[in-house]
């Protein structure tokens, strides 16, 4: 095995969005220390070119909090937060911006703003989040889907989720993402929704009604990700024990697995929200300023991709 090294796979990833220019971005209510100078690192980095949106007063009051002199012509000045994420949508609309960033408010404050029926930015796909980890002892880039949007996916939803997470790969450099579907056991079970799901999804796959990728499951964890484990249950499968993409069957699963990987097993996270007409950087409180540019690394490499289309 060779040696990690922390960070490099997230640095690998950031110069390679250095390659194109800067994506225009609409930080949304960038009120707070963090969230402004994410966006600030971000441009220092040559990532995006950002419009802060936001109450004039607010945002200028944090810049000078953390020593920061903003050229105030990138200040969209709107009253509060809500405005603040309506206003961010319609820039998109109006082609000055072709990514959101995520500032200080609620996630579902921003969504709503996105998901608008008339303002919105909806596409024909179910709007989805991916993690995208990178964990020490793990040989490659883990994606988890979705953790953090979808609370209990139908299956219609969970097509779009594993597109969204292979596009996001392929935009990656990943050329044949592998996609594992997760439940408790490998075969497939009325007992367990979610074995059926999964059995529907690798149908739909192989119907091309999902493309860009291998796609197997229902698979355990640990066959998932564990040659180890798939060679002592004689498991036949291109995706077990190399998976790329973890797709989880709900929300709690998703994020309990994700968590445990950043706080036990010391993985870095980026995180993006996709199905968008534009990415959407949803970044926490807690995320560290690597994890901030890496996301936005994310947000550049997807914005100039091109997603094959499904049948339908």
């Amino acid at each position: 095995m060779t040696q990690h090294i922390p960070g490099a796979r997230f640095h690998a990833l950031i110069l390679k969005a250095r390659e194109k220019p800067p994506l225009p971005t609409a930080i949304v209510h960038p009120c707070d220390d963090l969230s402004l100078l994410g966006a600030v690192q971000a441009e220092e980095n040559g990532l995006i070119a950002p419009l802060y949106v936001g109450p004039r007063a607010k945002v200028l009051a944090t810049a000078e909090g953390v020593g920061i002199t903003l050229d105030e012509s990138r200040i969209i000045d709107v009253p509060h937060s809500h405005a603040a994420a309506s206003r961010a949508v319609e820039l998109v609309r109006e082609g000055r911006a072709q990514a959101l960033m995520k500032g200080k408010l609620h996630t579902d404050e921003l969504l709503s703003a996105v998901l608008d029926k008339e303002r919105g930015l909806r596409t024909e796909r179910r709007l989805s989040h991916v993690f995208v980890l990178d964990v020490p002892l793990y040989q490659r880039m883990l994606l988890i889907t979705d953790a953090a949007i979808n609370i209990s996916p139908s299956l219609e939803d969970l097509r779009d989720i594993v597109q969204n997470a292979l596009d996001l790969a392929v935009s990656m450099g990943i050329e044949i993402p592998r996609v594992a579907l997760l439940s408790a056991v490998e075969t497939v079970t009325e007992k367990l929704p979610s074995t059926v799901l999964a059995a529907a999804i690798c149908k739909m796959r192989d119907r091309g009604q999902i493309v860009g990728g291998l796609v197997d499951g229902p698979l355990a964890f640990d066959n998932a990700i564990s040659p180890e484990a798939v060679a002592a249950k004689g498991i036949i499968s291109e995706v077990a024990g190399k998976a790329d993409i973890l797709v989880v069957p709900n929300l709690e699963s998703g994020n309990m697995i994700a968590k445990q990987l950043i706080y036990l097993a010391g993985a870095e996270a980026a995180g993006i929200a996709l199905g968008a007409r534009v990415p959407i950087m949803l970044t926490s409180r807690s995320d560290t300023p690597a994890a901030r540019l890496a996301s936005a690394a994310l947000a550049c490499l997807h914005a100039g991709f091109l997603p094959r289309k499904p049948v339908t």
